[in-house]
C-alpha cells in the first residue's frame, strides 16, 4: 500500500495562482537513464575519498577550509560543471583558527595518554606545561569567588555533565515503517514551543555566568580548562567565544567522559592528579565566510534564469574530516549534478550547486546567499521570484525515505508527481511537518520552497561533531541511492512547467532572527 500523505488544499491552490500548473514528471526513459547512471556508474566513492581523506577538516575561516575551497573547485571543474567559483557570503568576526599540535596526558598518579580535542578558537600553552588538576565547580558568581587566587598554574576540570549507561539498542538503525507512517500525520494541531520561546531569564543568567568565568580565566591564569565531551573514548568538537582583536583565550580541551570522569573521581577520593599538555593553535585574521557555486545552465529562454538549488554545508568542525557532517550532503549534491551532466540532460531552469560555508557557526553561508540574491531588509531582491526549489542534505549518510514539506501543502502534489519513478528506491513518504537545524531554514523562514529529506539516522547521533566523523561513517550504498533521488528530483523541478509556490502563511515583515 502506498504510504504517502495526500494533502490537497483549496486555500493553497488559490495562493498558487498561475505558478502551480499541472505537475509534470520527467519521462520513464529519463528515470531509467538516471537510475542506470547513479546506481551502475556511480562516482560516489571517488568523490567521498576526495572530500574527506584528501581535504581534511574544514572549520569556518580556517586555513584548512581555504585549502578545501580551492580543492573542491578543482573537482567541480573536473566534473564539467559551469563556472565553479568561491564567493564571499558574510563577515565572520571570529577569524581563522587552526590546530597545529595537540598532546595531553595524565602523569600522576600514573601515566596515561589521552585522546583530546582543543576547543576551537581557544589558546595555546607555552610549550609543554605540567600542573595539578582541580575540579572547578562553579554554578554562581559566589562560587566563582571561592576560587579567586587559587587557580593560577592549575588545570581546571569542569564538573562532569555526562554519564554513561549501558544501552541495549543497536548503535545504528533505520526508520521502521511505523515510524515513517507516523511522520505523515499533520502535527499542526498540537504545536510545541520553539527554541525562541525558551530563551528565558535562566538562559540569560547562564550566559552571563559564562562570560564572568571567561573574564575570571583571563585574570587568574589557569594552565588549561578541561571539558567532558564525548563518549566511547572519542572527544567532541565545539568552540569558545572569541572575535578578532580579543586577547587569546585560555587553552581549552574536550576530553571524553571516560578519561574526564576517571580524573574527577580520583580527585573526589582525595588522590592528587597531574597532567602535562602541549597545545599549539594558530589564529589568522581571515574574517570571510565563502560559498562555493557551480551550475548546469538552463536552456529555456523564458525559464533559464530560474534556479533549482541543490546544497549542503561544506564547513565542518576541526575534529575528524567532517564526513557525515557534512561532506555527505556535498557528495550527494555533487554526484547528482554529475549524473545529469554526464547524461547530457538539458534542464530548462538552471540547476545550481551551493556548498555553504559557516553553517556550524550560524548558517552564515546560506544567510549570505539570501541577503545577496533573494531577500534583505524586509525587501525582495530579484532572485526571490526566480527561486524554484532548494533541496538540502545534512543528516549524515543514511538513505532518503521521503521529504519534509515544511507545512507548505501545495508542495505535496509536486512531490507526488515527481516521486512516481523513485518509489522503487524507497522514497515513499511525504511529511507535512517542519524539520530544523540546517541551511534550508534560511529559505523557509521567508516562505521559499526549501526542503530537507526524511533520512535514516544510522549512527549519526554518536559520531557527528567528534573526531570519529571520518570516511568510515559514510554508507556508500545509501549515498548512491540518495544522489540518484536528488538527480531525478532536480531534473523534474528544472523542467516542470509549474513551480512550488511560496508558503502563503509567512509574514515577510515579521521574521524571527536567525
Amino acid at each position: 500500500m502506498k504510504k504517502v500523505l495526500v494533502i490537497v488544499s483549496v486555500l493553497a491552490m488559490l495562493f498558487c495562482g498561475g505558478t502551480a500548473k499541472a505537475q509534470v514528471s520527467e519521462s520513464a526513459e529519463w528515470a531509467s537513464k538516471i537510475k542506470a547512471e547513479g546506481l551502475g556508474n556511480s562516482k560516489v566513492e571517488e568523490i567521498s575519498q576526495y572530500m574527506t581523506d584528501f581535504m581534511g577538516s574544514r572549520l569556518t575561516a580556517s586555513r584548512q577550509k581555504r585549502r578545501a575551497d580551492s580543492l573542491v573547485i578543482v573537482k567541480l571543474k573536473e566534473l564539467g560543471f559551469s563556472n565553479p567559483r568561491s564567493v564571499f557570503a558574510m563577515e565572520f568576526t571570529r577569524g581563522g583558527w587552526d590546530v597545529v599540535k595537540t598532546y595531553a596526558a595524565m602523569t600522576t598518579p600514573y601515566y596515561c595518554a589521552f585522546s583530546v580535542n582543543p576547543r576551537a578558537w581557544s589558546g595555546s600553552t607555552k610549550g609543554l606545561v605540567k600542573g595539578e588538576c582541580i575540579v572547578f565547580d562553579v554554578k554562581s558568581k559566589e562560587d566563582l569567588e571561592k576560587y579567586r587566587g587559587k587557580v593560577a598554574g592549575k588545570i581546571l576540570l569542569m564538573p562532569s555533565t555526562q554519564s554513561y549507561d549501558i544501552r541495549f539498542e543497536p548503535l545504528a538503525s533505520r526508520y521502521t515503517d511505523e515510524e515513517l507512517a507516523a511522520l505523515t500525520d499533520d502535527n499542526r494541531a498540537n504545536p510545541r514551543g520553539g527554541r525562541y520561546g525558551r530563551m528565558n531569564v535562566d538562559y540569560r543568567a547562564l550566559m552571563e555566568l559564562r562570560q564572568m568565568m571567561a573574564d575570571f580565566y583571563a585574570t587568574e591564569k589557569p594552565l588549561c580548562i578541561v571539558n567532558g565531551s564525548g563518549s566511547f573514548n572519542v572527544p567532541g568538537s565545539s568552540g569558545v567565544n572569541y572575535k578578532v582583536g580579543d586577547p587569546e583565550p585560555v587553552p581549552e580541551i574536550a576530553m571524553p567522559l571516560e578519561d574526564h570522569g576517571r580524573m574527577v573521581r580520583l580527585i573526589e577520593k582525595g588522590q592528587k592528579v597531574e597532567m602535562e599538555l602541549e597545545l599549539i593553535n594558530r589564529f589568522t585574521d581571515d574574517r570571510e565566510v565563502r560559498n562555493i557555486y557551480a551550475e548546469i545552465p538552463g536552456t529555456d529562454p523564458k525559464l533559464k534564469d530560474e534556479i533549482v538549488l541543490l546544497g549542503g554545508h561544506f564547513d565542518s568542525w576541526h575534529g575528524g574530516t567532517g564526513a557525515a557532517d557534512n561532506a555527505s550532503g556535498c557528495i550527494v549534491m555533487m554526484e547528482a549534478m554529475r549524473i545529469l551532466k554526464d547524461l547530457g540532460f538539458k534542464p530548462k531552469r538552471t540547476i545550481r550547486l551551493a556548498l555553504w560555508g559557516g553553517e556550524e557557526q550560524g548558517l552564515y553561508g546560506s544567510r549570505g546567499y539570501m541577503e545577496q540574491y533573494l531577500y534583505k531588509d524586509q525587501k525582495k531582491l530579484p532572485g526571490f521570484d526566480k527561486f524554484a526549489l532548494y533541496l538540502n542534505m545534512d543528516n549524515g549518510s543514511g538513505r532518503f525515505r521521503g521529504i519534509y514539506l515544511e507545512r507548505n501543502d501545495a508542495a505535496a502534489e509536486f512531490f507526488e508527481a515527481w516521486m512516481k519513478y523513485i518509489e522503487s528506491l524507497g522514497f515513499k513518504y511525504l511529511s507535512p511537518r517542519t524539520t530544523g537545524g540546517t541551511d534550508h531554514q534560511t529559505f523557509t523562514r521567508v516562505g521559499l520552497p526549501a526542503y530537507q529529506f526524511i533520512q535514516d539516522e544510522l549512527e549519526y547521533g554518536r559520531t557527528y561533531h567528534t573526531i570519529m566523523d571520518t570516511y568510515e561513517r559514510l554508507s556508500q550504498a545509501d549515498l548512491k541511492v540518495d544522489a540518484t533521488i536528488v538527480a531525478w528530483l532536480a531534473a523534474c523541478a528544472a523542467n516542470d512547467p509549474g513551480r512550488i509556490p511560496v508558503y502563503p502563511a509567512v509574514n515577510l515583515n515579521q521574521q524571527r532572527p536567525f
